[in-house]
């Protein structure tokens, strides 16, 4: 069967489905919905995968219905990344297998399990499968990154706890991509993030007490630069200064996560900016209004920057949706 794109919507936004013509050309769908992987099957004839996604922001879900087959994620495909992710896979029918980090992670129906795009990782379904990955930034979590590898091809049980609620919440993603569009998509989205923050600080058991210090120090700096966006004064210097610490130290801790501090801030100023010319709440307010929103004085700057980052320019974006 050919592939199928349906349900036109705002570029970077549309609901697709795709369904793999041959062994060959699943191998390519796979590359291009999340990040290049080797796949393999016993099966090539018989195979059979489906596809059906939707990028919400910065995040990527994607619904995956395939019959056996596994997929690599080798050291010689992590040297070409040029971006770090972590995925969380929802397993909804059949049974998979993770590994990561010297771990396996049996998923059966209703379990949930992280992994990191940076290190080498095997998934394997020996039968017919299907699962719903949800796939973002590392700096899209207050987390700091190193803890949540700890986390790794651990296997979270869908049945209780708040890997339930959050397995059921994205259970529900999966059977509503339709209408994950527009403002309401990203405020779900957000909601996503925030609910596996808060699975993830379960799982790990994370308190004030029992956190290592640079860890705990990275999480309060992320949320009071997630807390201060609006001040165009945020900068390394004032969040250094309101932590006690040197800007060196500040520095040294988003390099531990592969990102920079001005990274951080522009790339969290940027969703929010995204979002917000979406939002029919602030469709009165000029383009530069809503930048100044969030940090941004010069709107020659933040078109550019805007523009550099999505591809289009901020007013483009607005109209498409």
């Amino acid at each position: 069967m050919p592939a199928t794109v349906r349900a036109a919507a705002p570029a970077g936004q549309r609901l697709t489905t795709d369904t793999a013509a041959s062994f060959n050309h699943w191998k390519h769908l796979v590359a291009e919905s999340f990040v290049p992987l080797a796949a393999q099957t016993s099966d090539v004839d018989g195979f059979r995968g489906r596809l059906r996604s939707r990028v919400v922001d910065r995040m990527s879900i994607v619904e995956v219905t395939a019959t056996s087959h596994e997929v690599h994620r080798t050291p010689a495909l992590i040297a070409r990344a040029q971006e770090r992710y972590f995925k969380l896979n929802l397993q909804l029918e059949g049974t998979g297998l993770l590994i990561q980090d010297n771990r396996e992670a049996v998923l059966r129906p209703g379990d949930l399990a992280i992994y990191d795009t940076n290190r080498p990782y095997t998934l394997a379904f020996e039968e017919q499968t299907r699962i719903m990955v949800v796939m973002f930034p590392c700096d899209a979590l207050a987390l700091p990154t190193d803890y949540v590898g700890q986390l790794a091809a651990v296997r979270m049980a869908g049945d209780a706890g708040l890997s339930g609620i959050v397995g059921q919440f994205i259970r529900q993603l999966a059977g509503n991509l339709d209408v994950l569009n527009g403002p309401s998509g990203s405020r779900l989205a957000t909601n996503a993030l925030d609910l596996v923050s808060t699975m993830l600080h379960a799982e790990m058991d994370i308190s004030p007490d029992r956190m290592k210090p640079q860890a705990l120090l990275a999480v309060s700096v992320r949320e009071y630069i997630e807390a201060n966006l609006s001040d165009p004064g945020l900068s390394p210097a004032s969040i250094a200064a309101a932590h006690f610490i040197s800007t060196r130290h500040l520095h040294n801790l988003f390099h531990e996560s592969g990102t920079t501090v001005a990274g951080f801030i522009r790339s969290q100023r940027l969703d929010g900016a995204r979002r917000d010319l979406r939002d029919p709440l602030h469709a009165g307010l000029p383009v530069g209004a809503v930048a100044a929103r969030w940090g941004f004085l010069d709107a020659a700057h933040f078109s550019r920057t805007f523009r550099d980052a999505f591809g289009v320019p901020p007013s483009d974006w607005r109209r498409a949706g």
